[in-house]
């Protein structure tokens, strides 16, 4: 089997728990921080929501670099909307879905690199990136949005089976 065919199944499943959990982010609460260093919640859902930008860039490109030349990284705008949210999201686990399933064994074998002003941050291959800073990184922080609903009362979504929530 090829490695974007192993991918793929565990792909569809963290991005159908992830929209359900999108979906229970509540308008006019986007600005809610369970902790004055905690970031809003707004920030975190969109963040959630584009960390699948990441596969299509690794994919189509052999670097990154979030601070070219010196410039400030550039942060994403939160949404102001649970309909924006989740329309980015759509959008970007789409084109990361095809960045996946187009990507051959040799590609994902290949390095790529995370740079910082011209310098690598880490370089390893495509597919662990895709693993690690993409897959990972988007279960993290999907738990962490999962633990911000929880403290605003917002009855949870079941990811790997039922929540307390929705018990069967």
């Amino acid at each position: 089997m090829t490695k974007s065919g192993l991918l793929l199944p565990e792909y569809d499943l963290e991005t159908a728990s992830t929209r359900r959990a999108l979906e229970r982010v509540p308008d006019g609460q986007f600005d809610w921080k369970p902790h004055a260093k905690s970031g809003s919640l707004g920030w975190l859902a969109t963040h959630v929501a584009t960390l699948t930008n990441f596969a299509a860039r690794a994919i189509d490109h052999p670097e990154y670099d979030i601070a070219p030349n010196g410039e400030t990284p550039k942060g994403v705008m939160p949404a102001t909307s649970q309909a924006e949210l989740l329309a980015t999201f759509e959008k970007s686990s789409t084109e990361a879905r095809a960045a996946i399933a187009r990507c051959t064994d040799k590609m994902f074998d290949e390095n790529w690199a995370l740079l910082f002003n011209g310098k690598a941050l880490f370089t390893m291959p495509r597919y662990m990136v895709i693993r690690q800073f993409m897959m990972n990184h988007l279960i993290h922080h999907r738990g962490e949005l999962i633990v911000y609903l929880r403290l605003l009362d917002i009855p949870v979504p079941g990811l790997y089976g039922p929540s307390a929530d929705e018990q069967m």
